[in-house]
């Protein structure tokens, strides 16, 4: 096992459950009797251990219900998340139902807000307090999947006597959170509760997809552009496509260029140095310049575009701007779902090639440092994912079974630069 599939998997495929439970209990008792952590404790735990310990959380305690019915109300119909609950229960309920598992949505703070589940199930649940309501941050309840995803902000999930408090250890469950696409603020996590057969890297995978789709959703649901600016999207295409005043043109590729660097530097750009980030070719002359730009204030308007710096007087919304603002704010899943593609990926503009690098190892860095399998294979199976370092991070994350296809694809990578 890698080190970073053995920091949030609880167990690998083919593992034996009741094995490694016997083992984590001996490690429980040995952590509540002397405060050492010793034998199968995964680093994610251990830490989560220390961080409940700290919260003075009592280990033979249950969640307290904070929200009573009227409160409960009231913050579901206001909630962010409860205009995606369509899809997170289209996505889950077969999933829930086949496996007499829990779904539950919980608020940034670990407050539940929403469990669904067979009957006999939820019953159970109920003993431990697992209820809409009801406060499971970690620093309440201890170590468990909704909380402790919400504390490390990333997909996680605890198995047995992983968790904190003692009457909780006869369940499994993952979770994952759940971020605003446009502004990275964590909004709560998705969590799937059950028994040992929830104990497998499939059910991280699987919670995972949903709290993407869950904000790929929170993202067609953003509010429309303002309808006083102009779209300009040039990721992944050689012509961008601007948009204003509901009509959309198809761009030159200079026109492309230059319009990409103005929105780029709302400010304004002088001449010369327009010149230098647009052309290559150092014995262009500024007369040519002005002919482009002459050219394209006709397409745009007489009154579009200005001179002396060269700027755009109507704000222009770029798709690649909405990767660097999404990527700025942390909402690593937003800004994947936004980029469609390398930046004007033909144009050989200094200024377009300096940019296009910087956001593509922007968003790759970021997607290596959150480590999410299904985000790090959207990237490795698109069309410029041949990125060794991405499918290296790829084959560290993945469960063993699927792990030797990616090795393969990691050798043939490495073996192509070496020889290049």
């Amino acid at each position: 096992m890698s080190d970073a599939t053995e920091g949030w998997v609880a167990l690998e495929s083919g593992a034996d459950p009741g094995t490694r439970s016997a083992e984590l209990r001996r490690a429980y008792d040995v952590y509540r009797s002397a405060g050492r952590v010793e034998g199968p404790v995964r680093p994610v735990v251990a830490e989560s251990w220390r961080r409940s310990a700290r919260a003075r959380v009592c280990p033979e305690g249950i969640a307290g219900v904070e929200l009573d019915d009227d409160a409960l109300a009231a913050h579901r119909e206001e909630h962010p998340l409860a205009r995606v609950m369509p899809v997170i229960r289209e996505l889950t309920g077969g999933y829930a139902r086949d496996g007499d598992h829990l779904v539950a949505v919980c608020d940034a703070h670990g407050r539940l807000l929403w469990v669904d589940g067979p009957a006999a199930t939820r019953r159970q649940a109920d003993l431990m307090n697992f209820v809409p309501g009801a406060r499971w941050a970690e620093s309440a309840a201890g170590t468990n999947a909704p909380g402790t995803a919400l504390a490390v902000d990333r997909p996680v999930q605890v198995f047995a006597a992983e968790h904190f408090c003692r009457p909780v250890h006869p369940w499994t469950c993952a979770a994952a959170p759940i971020h605003d696409p446009a502004s990275g603020r964590l909004l709560g996590a998705v969590d799937i509760t059950g028994g040992d057969r929830l104990a497998h890297p499939h059910s991280l995978a699987f919670i995972g997809a949903v709290a993407r789709a869950a904000e790929s959703q929170l993202a067609l649901l953003a509010p429309p552009p303002d309808p006083g600016s102009a779209q300009l999207r040039a990721l992944g295409r050689d012509e961008a496509l601007l948009t204003a005043g509901g009509l959309t043109t198809r761009l030159s590729r200079r026109h492309s260029e230059i319009l990409v660097l103005l929105a780029h530097r709302p400010e304004g750009i002088c001449g010369d140095e327009l010149l230098v980030e647009l052309y290559e070719d150092e014995s262009v002359t500024p007369v040519t310049l002005r002919a482009e730009l002459h050219r394209l204030r006709g397409l745009l308007g007489p009154d579009a575009l200005r001179s002396r710096p060269y700027r755009l007087t109507q704000r222009v919304d770029t798709d690649f701007g909405t990767v660097s603002r999404r990527l700025a704010s942390g909402a690593v899943t937003g800004a994947l779902g936004a980029y469609a593609g390398p930046l004007l990926p033909a144009s050989r503009a200094p200024a377009v090639v300096r940019l296009r690098r910087r956001l593509a190892d922007q968003l790759r860095a970021a997607l290596i440092a959150r480590g999410d399998p299904g985000l790090l294979r959207d990237w490795a199976y698109s069309p410029w994912g041949e990125d060794l370092p991405v499918w290296r991070a790829l084959a560290s994350v993945l469960p063993a079974p699927q792990r030797p296809s990616a090795l393969a694809r990691v050798r043939e990578l490495d073996g192509g630069l070496r020889w290049a």
